[in-house]
């Protein structure tokens, strides 16, 4: 069966094969870190790990790249408004993004660069540029594109620029210019700039780069001058996606991108995102109101990575119960169901190779994980039919094959390989408690008071409340 994925850049649904199988080379726009990444910038990032996992599951071998943007004038107003230096500001933000990926069971990326890394890179792409006579230096040490001299511009979005549209997105620059299409290379220093340590040297004198150079240099570093898929969200397509191609096909002369794909916003309860409104929730916010990292996941990959997504806490809801439903029935395979060598199979093995058809199908039709998730959750209902039927032993092989089938399926979805780890974590958390309440109650037992607060302390820093009571200590999340 043939993948096939809508590609922004030919505005079609296209056949995907890559460049040199079966190695694949993608590019996904990472976090800015100058802050928690919220669950809308997650919408994007677990669409980027069903085109990983998938791309995997498929025979590929993906090498996927994610960059983390810590110089930009939203890090370094963090910095400056924080009182630190750059890099101290934005390292905690990028340990918690990761953090929050193996949360979620987002798949390592093969490399995550940074920009401030790089600088040395993009100053010589810039240069490469001026050569061509496609950058020029402004007065005051600024280096700018001139969109005029690359023909191709607006290609992938349709928009040259010139409209009030495309020059009301441009025209947000602080710097000089000779044409408000032009956008910046290498942004002259500032006092702000400098006083959190954000100015390197230059040909062109002390300052940092652009925003969407950094993409650019640091996906072309990693993966050579042709990507075979770049995503992102939609909101990146221009200009910052159309300048990408701009600079990198204006230093190398060949294709940037062969495929683009661009993931749709996240709505939270029917209204945008916003910080006015208080619903830019974090992963940390939906885990402290009890929701588990499995019902999170399954939600925020529901929808097609083209579709508009509504995030609601009935739907998180609804989540929890799908992935229980998902354990039930690993369980129930693994551990209560007698086999016999004469039992039937219960039809499980056709149930099986329906399901996986139908998984297929769904995600070869550019990720439909509607379909995918319905055959999914076919496979579980009719499993469970024919067991419930059976009353009684069935063959070990058509339990195999159900089994077979729902770790197939999981090795994209990756709800079962979270709630499992997480039930897991949760067993050794219960008995690390139950020991320390024992040590507790042995502390108090010969009156070292002291001693039990330090272990109350302890279990504390788990997030555990303890309540004492007449029949013994009894335990909770906090």
């Amino acid at each position: 069966m043939t993948l096939r994925l809508y590609n922004s850049l030919t505005r079609s649904l296209d056949a995907f094969l890559p460049e040199s199988p079966p190695d694949v080379r993608v590019y996904g726009c990472g976090p800015t870190i100058y802050g928690p990444a919220h669950i809308g910038n997650f919408r994007t990032f677990i669409a980027y790990d069903l085109l990983h996992r998938y791309l995997a599951w498929k025979g590929w071998s993906p090498r996927f790249v994610l960059n983390f943007t810590d110089v930009d004038d939203k890090t370094i107003e963090g910095a400056r408004a924080a009182g630190a230096q750059l890099n101290d500001h934005t390292a905690p933000f990028g340990e918690a993004f990761l953090e929050d990926c193996r949360t979620l069971g987002i798949r390592d990326f093969h490399e995550i660069p940074r920009a401030t890394d790089h600088v040395e890179a993009m100053v010589e792409w810039i240069r490469r540029l001026e050569e061509k006579g496609l950058a020029y230096r402004a007065e005051d040490g600024s280096v700018y594109y001139r969109i005029a001299a690359f023909d191709d511009y607006g290609a992938l979005s349709g928009n040259r620029a010139d409209g009030s549209e495309g020059r009301s997105r441009i025209d947000a620059d602080e710097y000089e210019k000779d044409d408000v299409r032009d956008f910046v290379l290498w942004k002259a220093a500032r006092d702000a700039d400098r006083q959190v340590g954000a100015v390197w040297d230059s040909p062109w004198g002390e300052g940092r780069p652009g925003w969407h150079l950094e993409c650019s240099v640091l996906s072309i570093g990693a993966l050579g001058d042709t990507l075979d898929l770049h995503i992102g969200g939609e909101d990146l397509l221009f200009p910052h996606h159309e300048n990408e191609i701009a600079q990198s096909e204006g230093a190398t002369g060949t294709t940037f991108a062969r495929f683009w794909l661009h993931t749709k916003h996240l709505r939270v309860e029917g209204q945008k995102m916003s910080k006015s409104l208080g619903n830019t929730y974090t992963i940390s916010d939906l885990l402290d109101r009890g929701h588990s990292p499995a019902a999170v996941r399954h939600l925020l990959i529901s929808a097609q990575y083209r579709k508009e997504l509504n995030f609601t806490f009935d739907g998180l809801d609804g989540s929890a119960t799908a992935v229980k439903r998902l354990v039930a029935l690993h369980r129930r395979l693994h551990e209560e169901t007698p086999t016999a060598p004469d039992a039937p199979d219960a039809g499980l093995p056709e149930i099986a190779r329906e399901a996986l058809a139908g998984f297929e199908a769904g995600l070869d039709d550019d990720l439909n994980v509607s379909e995918a998730l319905a055959a999914l959750f076919g496979l579980v209902s009719k499993t469970n039919a024919a067991l419930d039927a059976a009353g009684g032993p069935v063959a070990e092989a058509g339990l195999a094959a159900v089994r077979e089938a729902l770790a197939s399926m999981d090795e994209v979805f990756g709800l079962l390989q979270v709630a499992l780890a997480e039930s897991e974590e949760d067993d050794d958390l219960a008995a690390w408690v139950e020991e320390r309440i024992e040590a507790r109650k042995a502390a108090r037992a010969e009156k070292n008071w002291a001693e039990a607060d330090r272990i109350r302390d302890e279990i504390a820093a788990k997030g555990i409340v303890l309540e004492d009571t007449a029949q013994g200590t009894r335990w909770s999340r906090g």
